[in-house]
């Protein structure tokens, strides 16, 4: 699923992100979804704040 990306200056790309202790199944989608906003977007590169 391609998500929405946050711009600068999105607050919510100042806030810190949770570290992944554990893959799950939830964090494998994830993964899944950032590799396809990535591919859909303009850019080089996607980190886990810009989709919120």
């Amino acid at each position: 699923m391609i998500r929405p990306i946050l711009f600068h200056p999105d607050p919510r790309l100042k806030k810190a992100c949770s570290d992944v202790v554990d893959i799950t199944d939830a964090v494998r989608g994830l993964a899944e979804d950032m590799l396809e906003t990535m591919y859909d977007a303009p850019g080089i590169g996607l980190a886990a704040p810009q989709i919120g």
